[in-house]
């Protein structure tokens, strides 16, 4: 192929860890071998029956013309009422834009408001895709470490110190992808007074999971009244619904932001799916029970896991409050081999646990901590089981 084909955009920009070992995954499942697959956050449940019927009705309705850029107006206005409810929050429908799912939304953001050399902090472990969607933006990502003895959360001082003349935003993501960790009222109140101090910083916060939590409140950022009008929450109902594949995202921001979304967004996609933006309001509007009993179900599995990896020397796990992951500490591992096999690294665990337990894992690397691994509790209890077995019987032959 002719060099500089691609551009240097794409051609520095990593592949999602995520994907490739879900790949990998199914390549061994494709050959025949039994593989327990636990690297994709994503509900095992199907899309709730009302859900499925409110798009059967658009369809049938003929809701299949081109739909407006920022959203439905009867979808927006949900999102609204579902703000003022869940969070107590004012927002008008022209702040809300619904987008391609809630990644696509945080592209939007990123692309709308950083400029080149505008530093981004984010607070690591991070999700996989929040450094490479800042440096599409030309910013500069400034992770800031939080391991597992402070349950992967930062603290104030952190964050002050990360602060720079060049900051132009923050990310934070609670409940966590890919640690389930979840600040509490309290520590976002603590971040909160750091961040009053700094009326130029935007605050982006990535609520998807916001709804599967295991104790207390859920406590966005928008709700500190100093704030609001510089924070934009960013959510959808992929994770909640088990609506992974609708892609329905939004945010609720500053109108200028949301404005400039919308301005971009009418470029580059235009309307999200018309029959899955009905989809999204049935999902907002009607019973929640459907949330409550997923929610119950991962609740249950977390303390399974929990349970499961007591029994694993070397795992050092802080117990998630939300999301459906676990990230162990498996750092006691490097250095061990077998065979040919050498651990140094948590990509090398991840592929071995691949190849010799047929358990599939993501490497903590991919998300900004190398002593980690993510493992998805979001399968049957029966699977987790099998899982964990074979992973403690595979640790137990590294030496």
């Amino acid at each position: 192929m002719e060099k500089g084909l691609i551009s240097d955009r794409i051609n520095n920009l990593s592949e999602s860890q995520t994907i490739l070992m879900n790949q990998k995954s199914k390549e061994l499942q494709d050959n025949g071998v039994d593989v327990v697959n636990l690297t994709l956050g994503e509900p095992d449940f199907n899309t709730p029956k009302h859900i499925k019927e409110a798009a059967i009705q658009a369809i049938n309705d003929n809701v299949t013309t081109y739909p407006p850029v920022a959203g439905f107006p009867q979808l927006k206005k949900v999102i609204c009422e579902k703000l003022k409810k869940d969070n107590n929050l004012v927002y008008e429908p022209q702040q809300i834009v619904v987008s391609n799912g809630a990644k696509h939304s945080l592209a939007n953001v990123l692309q709308c408001v950083i400029n080149k050399g505008d530093e981004v902090i984010v607070p690591a472990p991070f999700w996989v895709s929040y450094l490479e969607l800042v440096k599409l933006a030309e910013g500069v990502p400034v992770v800031v470490n939080a391991g597992v003895k402070n349950d992967f959360k930062i603290t104030p001082e952190q964050l002050e110190s990360a602060i720079t003349p060049n900051t132009k935003a923050v990310m934070f993501n609670s409940p966590s992808n890919p640690t389930g960790s979840v600040y509490s009222e309290k520590e976002v109140e603590a971040l909160c007074v750091v961040l009053e101090k700094y009326p130029k910083v935007l605050i982006l916060s990535d609520e998807i999971y916001e709804k599967i939590r295991f104790s207390g409140r859920h406590t966005s950022f928008a709700e500190n009244a100093a704030l609001k009008d510089r924070t934009i929450i960013i959510n959808g109902v992929s994770k909640a619904y088990a609506m992974t594949g609708w892609r329905i995202g939004y945010i609720a921001a500053p109108l200028a932001i949301a404005k400039a979304t919308s301005k971009l967004q009418g470029q580059y996609t235009s309307g999200a799916c018309s029959i899955a933006q009905m989809a999204a309001l049935s999902a907002l509007k009607e019973s929640q029970d459907c949330v409550e009993e997923m929610t119950a179900a991962f609740h249950k599995r977390r303390d399974l896991v929990l349970d499961l990896v007591k029994d694993i020397p070397g795992f050092e796990v802080s117990v998630p409050d939300g999301a459906f992951y676990i990230f162990p500490d498996i750092s006691h591992y490097f250095g061990k081999s077998i065979d040919d096999i050498k651990i140094n690294s948590s990509s090398d665990l991840c592929l071995y646990l691949l190849s010799k337990a047929h358990v599939a894992s993501v490497p903590g690397s991919a998300f900004g901590d190398d002593n980690c691994i993510r493992l998805s509790y979001a399968t049957s209890e029966e699977q987790l089981i099998k899982a964990f077995d074979r992973i403690k019987v595979a640790l137990a032959k590294l030496s």
